[in-house]
């Protein structure tokens, strides 16, 4: 893969003319990182049930330190048992504290190629929160039983201390379970994963199988844009924290006081619009499959099935959060996933789960919600739709940045390119090597077909690269 030589084009080889731009915070207050040392040191007392005995593991990207998630996976008789261990920010965070405030101006983890922008000082998000493997650690404890058809017949969620055995990537998961030989925590995670998957295609999830650019490298050997690897483990895994998710939303939405992940479904005139594009890229599509059986029947290696991810990217507009107290709100679904659902299970990354998480405790032990926690609930979602937005822009950005970076000598060059969506005489592609999504002009540009592009003009310092079709 092509590198960009460090420095070349950024006076430090990484990104902190981004940093600049976005006026993204360099480091905590010190009355922040005071109060964090401190209760790393001496977490807030709670009842804990000791879970210790459980075998836990974690599923992240290799080197990530944030671990946010453990699990352990059984059958129960002709079902199973999934308990989920979610980091328990509860124990560490004071509210209205330094930490607390800070948390709610920052909204979420941001990550750049050259170091992450952490909602939480490092001494927690990568330490006394976080569920490294060896170490007890305060956790939001979640039990969902399942039937055969792995759909939910009870779930309990409590305070507990846990212990991780062992950190696994996706890489490595995935080849032990095609091996047989993967921890007896997660020997089922491929047969629930799957019947999971079955039930989102049922309910209507829309799931898009776009290839997802990624940066790789480093300052010192320099940058380069490659396709982030999908295999089944990443859609596992996910499909465990979606479950848990819906029974948050489940609780909330009962108890009636909550925040919830919502999108408005699609309107016929959306959907009547992607039948057209389907029928323009050659796709059969019969009067009774649904968008999500469509798409789950896709071949996403073809370049016609990338060209419909792209166009039904517009059913999946207007994904929010909706705080309720007293009566629920019109609309408490997510129509990408297909039912009600809410964030819990990544508060070491992201602010709202921390206060859904508490939510959900307090209903479970028929207790009342903290003041606190109903006192934030109106303000969580401008504070997540702002940090949502924020880190887009900066993912975007460095993205942009790289490709400018990798083809500023290119210029002239050709390229092999997939449309992905046109419009009279502009598109959108995706080339191929290296994989850059940009703009084309020209005429004849057939959505879902290869075509050879010719690299117009770059501008490294605004992050555009044009082509036209040669």
């Amino acid at each position: 893969m092509p590198r960009l030589a460090a420095g070349s084009h950024s006076a430090d080889g990484g990104f902190g003319h981004l940093r600049a731009e976005f006026e993204l915070p360099e480091s905590f207050r010190a009355e922040v990182l005071a109060e964090a040392e401190a209760a790393g040191m001496d977490p807030r007392e709670a009842d804990r049930e000791d879970a210790t005995d459980l075998p836990f593991v974690t599923i992240d990207p290799p080197g990530a330190k944030d671990l946010d998630q453990a699990m352990v996976l059984s059958r129960r008789g002709d079902g199973f048992r999934v308990q989920y261990a979610i980091a328990d920010l509860g124990a560490f965070v004071t509210p209205g504290g330094p930490v607390d405030r800070e948390a709610r101006r920052r909204g979420q983890t941001l990550y750049l190629p050259d170091g992450n922008v952490p909602l939480h000082p490092p001494v927690l998000s990568e330490g006394a929160a976080s569920l490294l493997p060896g170490e007890t650690v305060p956790a939001v404890l979640w039990t969902i039983d399942l039937d055969s058809r792995a759909e939910p017949v009870a779930t309990r969620v409590r305070r507990a201390l846990v212990r991780s055995t062992e950190q696994f990537d996706y890489e490595t998961v995935q080849l032990a379970l095609a091996a047989g030989t993967a921890h007896p925590s997660i020997t089922a995670l491929a047969e629930l994963g799957r019947l999971r998957r079955e039930l989102a295609v049922r309910r209507g999830a829309v799931e898009l199988q776009l290839p997802e650019q990624a940066i790789n490298g480093d300052a010192g050997d320099g940058w380069a844009l490659g396709m982030r690897p999908r295999n089944e483990v990443d859609a596992w895994n996910a499909e465990i924290s979606l479950l848990t998710g819906m029974a948050a939303a489940s609780i909330m939405i009962e108890a009636g006081v909550g925040v919830l992940r919502t999108l408005p479904d699609a309107d016929e005139d959306s959907i009547e619009w992607l039948r057209r594009s389907a029928q323009a890229l050659g796709i059969d599509w019969r009067p009774e499959v649904s968008v999500s059986e469509l798409l789950a029947g896709l071949d996403p290696a073809l370049p016609e099935s990338m060209a419909l991810y792209t166009c039904t990217t517009r059913l999946l507009r207007g994904a929010g959060y909706t705080s309720f107290e007293g009566r629920l709100p019109p609309s408490t679904t997510h129509a990408g996933i297909g039912a009600p659902y809410a964030h819990v299970t990544a508060p070491i990354r992201r602010l709202v789960d921390r206060f859904a998480a508490e939510v959900c405790l307090s209903v479970s032990a028929d207790s009342d919600v903290p003041d606190w926690v109903r006192a934030a609930l109106p303000e969580l979602p401008v504070l997540m739709s702002a940090s949502d937005s924020l880190a887009a822009r900066v993912e975007r950005a460095c993205i942009d940045q790289v490709e400018a970076w990798m083809l500023a000598e290119r210029i002239g060059g050709t390229f092999e390119a997939v449309v992905l969506r046109a419009e009279e005489a502009r598109a959108e592609i995706l080339v191929e090597d290296p994989p850059v999504m940009g703009r084309c002009v020209g005429a004849n540009l057939p959505e879902g077909e290869r075509i050879t592009v010719r690299l117009t003009a770059v501008d490294v310092v605004k992050r555009k690269v044009s082509f036209e079709r040669a």
